[in-house]
């Protein structure tokens, strides 16, 4: 059973989740919620007696640490206030917990005294808020214990001293008293930031909403899209370097990973026409441009400390087939001709480092793959020849569309090589599955077995799919990342779910998409897609939640670029929907929606109709 539920009273317009906790259930969960200066994880709950647990953990990207790593971030854990009756502490008993508006609230009581807490984190500032309204009879004096205010934490940094402190402005009527609590991370230069109220959080929030506009009349697929669409887009931060989208989850700020940024994110935002996300995605693929040599050594995998350092600790990863495929598709999506232009040569460099790695096979080596060691990835593997012929065919639209039709003609055929290696080489029949080997030597079934559908390979997709869906891997929680091992990563089994959909299995797809966006929006481990378990403990990194949107995006609508203003679509409609609205689409430089429903589908921008079809029926449009 679930342990939350959607707020029937603010759906569609404004998507809540709340959990009302019943006598003696205790629970604790935590959220991550980020502005430009800092990310706030809240950890929250109520203990087997019902009263409150809530403290915060709040990350400074910017005050850097000693040594200035890739976990160098300033951050320490900071608890949230007390609150005193006449001098008494309160017990504060959990009458319900929302999630709303990028904000997340708890309402309590201890007896006529009733409280909302509502944590949130700063826009612009090194900082995150605690708002706290306590309603009680006249009677009473409501104060705070005042022990943990001020200076809570100074460590010397490379670039200063960083300095962490808690303070708060306090407003009280009769009957009403308002606190705002700032948890704030400064250099020992520096005044503490100026306090924001949270309506700067919620016009955060809406900015971050506004595209993508989903409507499928299916309250958890609707509400869960909507919240990846804001933790997709929060962990953008203000760095040296200018905005940079990083992944959270405590650890990975102010740097850029060629997984996460480059191949997840990137080509998401590119939908979205928002400034801010496409200015982060071109910063991070401008992070790498440096690393590109004439003697073709392997790019980073994460620029790291605001640009000022890398880190390759994995070796390749099958780097420059990410870089490949995620800024051809991008600069595709995005529809920009300066940005292409100026990203074609590292798109180009990334191609020939790619064809260099190819073996004798056909297919392209790297040392690992995105998982960086953790589990077997050979000599050769699955992800990195998939991302790169993925990346020539986008490449080769985006050389045709600049002119250049020799390298468009040589990256299409690049492509079709790639292609038939990967089918010659890693084919294979594993537990009775006709499917893929995910690299030399693997005779177990891996999730990531997904990559080939999801770079248009269908040969042996009955297969895939029936083995991606088998005991062998399907959990309620995700796909094992292995056989025979408990470990999970959404990222693959969301580029699965997207496969299952591009590969025509739409029922199948949309069965497991919805027992997976169930339990990530109202099980024990809410509101997004998470990233590891049990490594990380399910962190909500921010490169996830892009994956769940591309779902829709790529596998429920099969967008596709075409060319720098043209694109291709492919609408399927599950038997469990009755319509499927995407609105408010910001791509090839225009705006357009894509309205699918049972008898048909219409790609309309303006009131103008640019083309229509059954669904399951390819469509090309050019804006």
């Amino acid at each position: 059973m679930a342990r939350w539920q959607i707020d029937p009273s603010t759906f569609p317009f404004q998507p809540t989740i709340q959990w009302i906790p019943t006598p003696g259930e205790a629970h604790t969960d935590d959220i991550e919620m980020a502005g430009f200066g800092c990310s706030d994880t809240v950890t929250y709950g109520a203990d087997e007696n019902g009263l409150l647990i809530l403290s915060h953990h709040p990350v400074f990207p910017t005050l850097r640490r000693r040594p200035n790593d890739t976990h160098a971030s300033f951050q320490l854990d900071m608890p949230s206030p007390v609150l005193l009756a006449d001098g008494a502490v309160l017990r504060e008993a959990v009458d319900k917990v929302t999630i709303d508006s990028g904000v997340l609230s708890i309402y309590t009581h201890d007896g006529d005294i009733s409280v909302v807490r509502t944590c949130y984190p700063a826009l612009e500032g090194r900082a995150a808020y605690e708002e706290i309204l306590v309603q009680h009879p006249a009677w009473y004096s409501i104060s705070m214990d005042t022990s943990p205010f001020g200076k809570v934490k100074e460590e010397m940094g490379p670039m200063g001293i960083c300095i962490a402190e808690m303070r708060y402005e306090a407003k009280a009527s009769d009957v009403q008293t308002e606190f705002t609590v700032q948890y704030a991370g400064r250099y020992a230069n520096e005044p503490l930031p100026e306090i924001e109220p949270v309506s700067y959080r919620i016009v955060q929030y809406e900015t971050l909403t506004a595209p993508l506009k989903l409507d499928t009349g299916d309250p958890v697929l609707d509400t869960l899209f909507h919240f990846a669409k804001l933790r997709a887009g929060e962990s953008v931060f203000d760095t040296k370097f200018g905005k940079i989208h990083s992944p959270g989850g405590k650890s990975y700020y102010a740097a850029t990973w060629c997984n996460d940024q480059v191949e997840y994110a990137g080509p998401y935002f590119a939908y979205t026409g928002d400034e801010i996300l496409l200015e982060a995605s071109m910063n991070a693929y401008r992070m790498y441009i440096p690393f590109m040599s004439d003697s073709f050594t392997p790019i980073p995998s994460s620029v790291i400390a605001e640009g000022l350092d890398y880190w390759n600790g994995a070796g390749d990863r099958g780097d420059a087939a990410m870089y490949l495929y995620g800024a051809s598709r991008f600069v595709l999506t995005a529809g920009r001709e300066d940005w292409a232009r100026e990203l074609l040569p590292a798109i180009r460099w990334c191609a020939e480092y790619c064809r260099r790695k190819k073996n004798a096979l056909g297919v392209i080596e790297s040392d690992s793959d995105e998982l960086e060691n953790r589990f077997s990835s050979g000599k050769m593997n699955l992800n990195t020849s998939c991302l790169a012929l993925a990346g020539y065919r986008y490449a080769s639209l985006l050389c045709r569309d600049l002119g250049i039709s020799a390298l468009a003609a040589q990256y299409a055929g690049e492509a079709d090589a790639l292609a038939e290696a990967i089918e010659r080489t890693f084919g294979a029949n594993i537990h009775g599955f006709e499917t893929y080997a995910y690299h030399d030597g693997c005779a177990v079934l891996r999730s990531w077995i997904c990559m080939p559908l999801c770079a248009g390979l269908f040969s042996r997709a009955e297969g895939t799919v029936a083995a991606l869906t088998s005991d062998y891997l399907f959990r309620r929680d995700g796909m094992l990342t292995t056989e025979e091992n408990n470990t999970i990563w959404d990222r693959s089994t969301l580029y699965a779910l997207r496969g299952l959909y591009a590969a025509g299995y739409t029922e199948k797809a949309t069965e497991c998409l919805r027992i997976y966006s169930e339990n990530r929006l109202l099980g024990e481990r809410v509101p997004y897609p998470v990233e590891a378990y049990p490594e990380g403990g399910k962190r909500h990194l921010s490169g996830e939640s892009a994956l769940y949107c591309k779902i829709f995006t790529e596998g429920l609508l099969g967008l596709e670029p075409a060319g720098l203003s043209s694109f291709t679509v492919c609408p399927r409609l599950p038997e469990t929907l009755d319509h499927l609205y995407l609105t408010n689409i910001c791509a090839h430089g225009g705006v357009f929606d894509v309205l699918v429903e049972k008898d048909g589908y219409t790609i309309v921008r303006d009131g103008t109709v640019l083309a229509a079809g059954k669904p399951g029926e390819k469509g090309t449009v050019t804006l």
